[in-house]
């Protein structure tokens, strides 16, 4: 008899083919393209190693996987169908089925084949995923530290633990889909009937079918057993906190053994009476019904039984010891474990006399916050519009002349979303528009005429833009490559096509230099060579762009320089690793590289602490200007890695910074034992810097976990918490870490310190400072804590009190307009004089200006506030309120009573009527006399800032500096910073 398929034509069987073979190549083109430039790339950056050993694992896990679950379900599948009767009883169920049995039969070989050959395709796919367990079961390490109950190292739950579950999991989904499969085809061939007379299942079927059963109980006998290890990972609802408890340990863990055994001997007793002695289904079904309410009684309600009637009504004396594991796992795992803490007994609540004399930390403090101040830099450092250096800059540290100084930093880079429209044809976007230009910088603690005082990153001349006021004469962070081809604000999209003919012209924009454009070619090692047809073609395909088989840019020297943003190449070359959510720019050996923090992390960590990354390293900051995290739940992480970016070629070098860490050897091992350099060159060390995503972490943790007694921490009492932002007062998120060069009670001197601080929970008053910082080149976390007693205010405290000032009331509601808006930088935490320093300064973005100045300073120490036009100012102010002098602003008449003469009383007499005219021009509704009188009062503020200084004595901030002796211009290491 001829079925369906044997009555296509020879003609119609070639179109199915040649239309399979196209849907095919049009389906895997795509990922034959992307696996091609993929493997162009790696090879440019010299880590081919890591694609090969990635793809080869992938592809290596898909076959082993796909092959075994096919070949299973094949076997099972032919074995019911050579298992079927011969003889079938006539049932209206069986004719129905002879019409399907017709089809299938004179190919099931074939049928069997293609849907096997469906099934271990699909599960070659989800195995392939699989690959980061893989590599870590098989290149597993030795923590050298064993967990608390088993005794077993903790490689174990980090490296082979998660495989096994995996294998498990695997096992249970094959003996459930070769159940289903086998039970389709005993039914189908008459080997399990609803209809008819006699057994409704054969002695075959029924031996295949309970064997599969049986194997599906045997499983899940291995299940248990792992789970008895997995009971370190559970969490403890008793004390809130992660791993096996007492109802755990003490009821759950005997119960996973029992059922363990009971489910062998389940699964023996099914095959025994399925097939050899009773040879029915009934007892097999009370055989599992059985493991079921054993299951539930053994694993269920008796754990329940423990936990309602003896850990509920005593859980400290049940939990102690459980708890401690916690403490001791959650502080091992985070690297917690070597906090210094030091009490600081913050009583005074009076500024010391000797506060502007400060040599330790007051010099140092931070005026220019990097997350307000980006907008600065690129008004006052751009030139052309499309110059941008993105929505936050950072903090680094040099040592010019002797004089180690904090900087704020930033690269100019070009934003591609400025381009006018003519700009952003293809031929501009990328051959022309394809890199930025200069490492700008500015002392954390400087300003001039309320702006940053810039020492280096210059488009021109810097004795040009000296003159002009706020910046060095010279170079002071000089580079010997200033072009930046890899940056930040570089989407994924955003290609660059470099190189020229020989004798050919640049056409690449480099910068403005006096009234002309220069023009460059890249020369650096970076890109994929993309001259030949082919190349291009390739590429073609893989952006979809006909230019690059069309445009007449492309030469024999042309060469692609992609994935160009810092943190998207490292996490291309090492997808095993976390990266911190800030990159930042540095200056070493004469370049521009792109620093990076990455992470090895783990889930399966006995007794610790389980969060979420991505909430638990987000602030008001993330998202703008800082990456946030994924949402991955960890419970362990270590600062492994460093990794540096050259900004003009693209060169990524991953060095090992811990390295004892286990699970970094593990992937060493994995990719050759050579991915990671150990060897770090120490101007590299000196800007290393404290990571922010690990510091916000482990501060986190800490307010709990800095309590380390089972009694105190099931209390809770002395728990801290993040207080909310008070720069975003409103938002609810937390308050952000801040770097400061300062020297807090307890260090040995003036360190580069990533702080923050805690209140108690449920409570605003200041209760610790953490900072984590590096000590001879190793990672420290020390904290300041203050005694129960004290009564410091927190920040949201702190900031009330300073906003509730009448001056300061009266300014804010002036200043907070249509026309112009407030800006509060990062509120301080300085430690000093015996007492709590707090500083923030406070920036005006005007509509006219569309860029933060700042144009005043909020001071707290105890009882004090200070409200000034600097900070010198808002220090005087605060020592001579504890001297008894009246508070002073820094456009009120000095004290004293005696009014402002000459120049001085003409400037402030000139703030007096900005004032009012601001004032009537806001009350009339005139927005465009209300923009003017805000510029007047601009100005005249302005000017009486420098009237003022002129009657100290002072230079005006205007002016050009004073150089120190050494010609630098920076200002002294004794000296007091000027606002």
């Amino acid at each position: 008899m001829r079925t369906p398929l044997t009555r296509v034509s020879r003609r119609g069987r070639v179109t199915i083919v040649v239309l399979a073979v196209l849907f095919l190549l049009f389906t895997l083109l795509d990922r034959v393209v992307d696996v091609w430039t993929d493997l162009l790339w790696f090879d440019e950056v010299s880590y081919t190693k890591v694609f090969t050993g990635v793809l080869t694992t992938r592809l290596v896990l898909f076959a082993v996987f796909g092959v075994a679950f096919g070949a299973v379900v094949w076997i099972n599948l032919y074995l019911a169908y050579r298992l079927r009767p011969l003889l079938r009883p006539h049932s209206a169920e069986q004719h129905t089925l002879d019409r399907y049995r017709l089809i299938i039969t004179p190919n099931i070989r074939i049928w069997i084949t293609v849907a096997s050959v469906v099934i271990g395709l699909f599960a070659g796919l989800s195995a392939q995923g699989h690959w980061q367990q893989w590599l870590l079961f098989a290149n597993s390490q030795k923590f050298g530290v064993k967990d608390p109950q088993f005794g077993v190292d903790i490689g174990y739950y980090v490296f082979e633990y998660p495989f096994w579950r995996y294998l498990v999991g695997v096992g249970f989904t094959v003996a459930v889909v070769s159940v289903l499969a086998g039970l389709a085809v005993h039914y189908l061939f008459g080997g399990v009937r609803l209809q008819g007379a006699g057994d409704r299942m054969t002695a075959p079927a029924r031996a295949h079918l309970t064997a599969l059963v049986a194997l599906f109980v045997l499983l899940k006998a291995v299940a248990y057993f792992l789970d008895r290890r997995g009971l370190l990972l559970t969490h403890n609802e008793s004390v809130d906190a992660y791993g096996g408890g007492y109802t755990d340990i003490n009821a759950l863990l005997p119960a996973k053994e029992i059922l363990a055994y009971i489910s062998i001997v389940v699964a023996v007793a099914i095959i025994i009476f399925s097939n050899a002695w009773i040879r029915n289904l009934v007892w097999p079904g009370v055989a599992l019904g059985l493991l079921v309410i054993s299951a539930i009684a053994i694993g269920g309600i008796y754990p329940a039984a423990v936990q309602g009637f003896t850990v509920r009504p005593s859980p400290l004396t049940k939990e102690t010891p459980y708890i401690q594991r916690s403490i001791d796992a959650t502080r091992l795992a985070y690297g917690l474990g070597e906090t210094k803490s030091v009490n600081y007994d913050a009583r005074i609540d009076a500024p010391p006399s000797n506060l502007t004399t400060d040599t330790a930390t007051v010099p140092n403090i931070r005026l220019l916050d990097p997350a307000v101040v980006s907008d600065t830099y690129t008004q006052l450092q751009q030139v052309r519009g499309f110059y941008d250096f993105g929505e936050k800059l950072d903090i680094d540290r040099y040592n010019i002349d002797g004089h180690l100084q904090d900087y704020v930093v930033g690269v100019r880079e070009i934003d591609y979303g400025k381009l006018t429209t003519q700009q952003s044809n293809w031929q501009n976007r990328h051959t022309v528009f394809t890199h930025g230009y200069g490492f700008v910088a500015a002392p954390a603690n400087r300003l001039c005429n309320s702006q940053p005082y810039f020492v280096s990153g210059f488009l021109g001349d810097p004795k040009e833009n000296s003159s002009q006021g706020c910046s060095s004469p010279n170079d002071l962070i000089p580079t010997n490559q200033p072009r930046i081809y890899y940056g930040e604000n570089i989407g994924d999209s955003e290609y660059a096509i470099v190189g020229h003919p020989s004798g050919g012209k640049d056409a690449e924009f480099d910068r403005p230099v006096g009234g002309a454009d220069e023009y460059i070619t890249y020369n650096g090692k970076g890109g994929v060579a993309v001259g030949s047809f082919g190349r291009r073609l390739l590429y073609s395909l893989k952006y979809r762009e006909s230019n690059f088989m069309l445009s007449s840019v492309f030469n024999d020297n042309s060469k692609l320089l992609y994935v160009r943003d810092p943190r998207t190449r490292v996490e291309k070359i090492a997808p095993f690793l976390t990266i911190d959510g800030d990159p930042y720019p540095a200056v070493v050996g004469g370049r521009i590289v792109w620093i990076l923090d990455a992470y090895t992390t783990a889930s399966t960590y006995p007794y610790s602490q389980r969060i979420n990354l991505h909430n638990a390293a987000s602030d008001s900051q993330t998202g703008a200007g800082t990456f946030a995290q994924a949402r991955e739940e960890i419970n362990y992480l270590r600062n492994s890695v460093k990794a540096t970016v050259d900004a003009y070629d693209g060169t990524v070098t991953l060095y090992a910074f811990d390295q004892n860490d286990p699970v970094l050897k593990a992937w060493n091992k994995a990719f050759g034992g050579h991915l990671f350099k150990t060897d770090i060159p120490q101007e590299l060390r000196d800007h290393f810097r404290y990571p922010e995503d690990q510091f916000k972490v482990q501060r986190d943790l800490l307010s709990k976990f800095h309590v380390t007694t089972p009694k105190e921490f099931f209390s809770g009492q002395d728990f801290w918490q993040v207080p909310a932002d008070p720069a975003n007062e409103g938002s609810g998120l937390n308050q952000p870490p801040y770097y400061l060069l300062a020297k807090f009670p307890g260090q040995e001197g003036t360190t580069f310190q990533l702080t923050a601080a805690l209140t108690p929970r449920s409570r605003q008053n200041l209760a610790a400072l953490v900072t984590g910082s590096y000590v001879d080149g190793k990672p420290r976390l020390d904290i300041l804590e203050l005694p129960d007693s004290t009564a410091i205010f927190g920040p949201q405290q702190v900031q009330a009190n300073l906003t509730s000032v009448p001056a300061v009331r009266s300014d804010l509601s002036l200043f907070q307009s249509q026309n112009s808006r407030v800006v509060y930088g990062n509120l301080l935490s300085l430690p000093t004089g015996g007492g709590m320093l707090y500083v923030e300064p406070l920036y005006i973005r005007s509509s006219a200006e569309n860029y933060p100045l700042l144009r005043k300073v909020l001071l707290s120490y105890g009882k004090y506030v200070a409200y000034a036009d600097n900070l010198q100012q808002g220090l005087d102010q605060l020592t001579a309120q504890a001297a008894g002098q009246p508070p002073t602003t820094g456009t009120n008449p000095p004290p004293g009573g005696q009014p402002p003469s000459g120049a001085l009383a003409d400037a402030a007499a000139r703030v007096r009527k900005a004032i009012d005219d601001v004032r009537n021009a806001q009350k009339s509704g005139d927005f465009e006399a209300y923009g003017k009188a805000l510029k007047e009062l601009d100005d005249a503020m302005k000017a009486f800032e420098d009237a003022q200084n002129a009657s100290q004595g002072t230079p005006a901030p205007g002016g050009s500096p004073s150089p120190s002796p050494n010609g630098s211009g920076s200002p002294s290491p004794g000296a007091s910073p000027s606002g």
